[in-house]
């Protein structure tokens, strides 16, 4: 399973300061040296966090791949296809939202999407959309053309305890059905050092996209070090899937 961790958080320290630190082009290199597969970063159409200039860098200096999360707009589009990162991943985005809220409605704005995924392979570049762990999603995906899918985790992240069980089975449904109709099965959204492993644990699920708790976590012990706990958890849950009811212990702060 590849780990993309994603920085946006490393920008939104500097741009709650609008200065020049911390650079998020130095901490994808430390990313990097630290193991992680791959560098995310969410170009959100307020420039709330991360800048073009930032992509613009990462997309030259980084030694593993960007996957870059954007709106399916035009503009962002001939961007993406300007500078041919690895990997788009299509998001829904409202300027008002604290952070991405759900996965993307593919009965509404289809062919938006439709023209943006067409743009993205024209481009050589490949293509993810965000989306619910559902069936319908899935299949819109598929019909869509996108190489892959990534299941927002959200609302098993914020789920209680009682109700986790069957948030992860609709995860672990969705990742059998988008294998099944020839897609690449990534996850992302929510997911900590204590929920993790047994999403990682699925092996439908080939990418994880992680960030907020990284970030969170380097705050103590230091971004390398944190991405390294998170590399070993996801490549330790493999061997220990959970049951039904019975949770993973989480690790320790």
């Amino acid at each position: 399973m590849r780990l993309y961790v994603n920085i946006d958080h490393v920008a939104t320290i500097r741009e709650a300061r609008r200065t020049d630190e911390p650079d998020p082009v130095r901490a994808a290199v430390l990313v990097e040296l630290a193991g992680a597969d791959g560098i995310t970063v969410h170009l959100r159409e307020d420039r709330r966090h991360i800048q073009n200039r930032d992509v613009t860098l990462l997309h030259e200096t980084l030694r593993t791949g960007m996957n870059l999360e954007l709106a399916a707009r035009d503009d962002m589009i001939a961007l993406a296809c300007e500078l041919r990162p690895l990997q788009v991943t299509l998001v829904p985005e409202r300027r008002e939202e604290i952070t991405t809220e759900g996965g993307l409605s593919l009965s509404e704005g289809s062919d938006s999407l439709m023209r943006a995924v067409s743009r993205l392979r024209e481009a050589g570049i490949r293509s993810a959309l965000f989306v619910d762990p559902d069936e319908v999603m899935i299949q819109g995906a598929t019909d869509l053309g996108a190489d892959a899918v990534e299941l927002h985790t959200g609302e098993y992240a914020n789920a209680s305890l009682g109700d986790r069980d069957r948030e992860l089975q609709r995860i672990l449904e969705a990742a059998c059905l988008g294998r099944e109709a020839g897609l690449s099965v990534h996850a992302g959204h929510g997911l900590t050092f204590e929920n993790v492993l047994p999403v990682a644990s699925i092996r439908e699920i080939e990418e994880l996209n992680i960030g907020h708790s990284i970030v969170s976590r380097a705050v103590f012990v230091g971004l390398e070090r944190a991405v390294r706990e998170m590399a070993d958890l996801i490549r330790t849950a493999r061997d220990r899937v959970p049951t039904p009811g019975k949770w993973l212990p989480p690790i320790g702060y």
